[in-house]
């Protein structure tokens, strides 16, 4: 037992890694990656690991960065496959797309998945125990005592609100109005979240991302609107 955990973790001697040693690597930091998500993404032209002769596919380190900037992109940004895609498919072509928002630059460059106590937490947002306190009173934020990246980017949004009149309290709607959202995706899905096999629940959380990401431009093409209204 003891070897094939060791085999599980280590590349064999060309240096590429096998789907079971891929997995070991990256769930720690992707609980939630499974054979058949690394098949869809493979589907999706995401990732193109090689074969060998008798079939069986073999990551190497930069498929490994590659799948990681791809998954991180999914869990911490939101973006949909098809976005990410043709981010990869310019940087590939040699070209410098413009970067989807809130993106790293490169895989290369993959923020950590640091966790932050409440302490870290508030110091890293230039903010104070009592805002990140009403923040989870008003459901911006869930209660914890620690806390990773994306909490940080929300509470950073909220410290500069606050220093401009807004508190948390004045965004209490935002969380209502985010459940509506999920209320509509869950409707729009019904169809196809009935199949439980793992292809169909990858399928499901991919759709279910763009739909949030269609939905985010029409917010957001919404509120552009309103400011325009604001221009002299």
């Amino acid at each position: 037992m003891a070897r094939a955990a060791a085999q599980a973790k280590s590349p064999g001697p060309s240096g590429l890694l096998s789907i079971g040693q891929v997995l070991a690597k990256l769930s720690p930091e992707f609980p939630d990656l499974s054979p058949s998500k690394l098949r869809f993404l493979e589907e999706r032209q995401l990732i193109t690991p090689a074969r060998t002769e008798s079939g069986y596919r073999k990551f190497s380190p930069s498929d490994l960065e590659r799948l990681r900037f791809v998954l991180t992109l999914q869990r911490d940004h939101y973006l949909p496959l098809k976005v990410i895609r043709g981010y990869l498919d310019e940087l590939d072509a040699g070209r410098t797309p413009e970067l989807p928002a809130g993106a790293p630059a490169s895989p290369s460059m993959l923020p950590t998945d640091r966790r932050y106590t409440r302490e870290e937490l508030t110091r890293e947002a230039g903010a104070t125990p009592a805002l990140l306190q009403d923040a989870v009173s008003a459901s911006l934020l869930p209660p914890a005592e620690v806390y990773g990246a994306e909490a940080l980017q929300v509470l950073k949004a909220l410290a500069e609100l606050q220093r401009n009149g807004i508190e948390p309290r004045h965004l209490r709607g935002f969380r209502a109005a985010a459940e509506r959202e999920l209320a509509l995706i869950e409707n729009a899905l019904l169809p196809v979240s009935r199949r439980r096999d793992p292809a169909g629940r990858a399928k499901t959380a991919e759709m279910a991302r763009e739909l949030a990401g269609q939905l985010d431009i029409v917010r957001t093409n919404l509120v552009r609107s309103a400011l325009a209204r604001l221009d002299p």
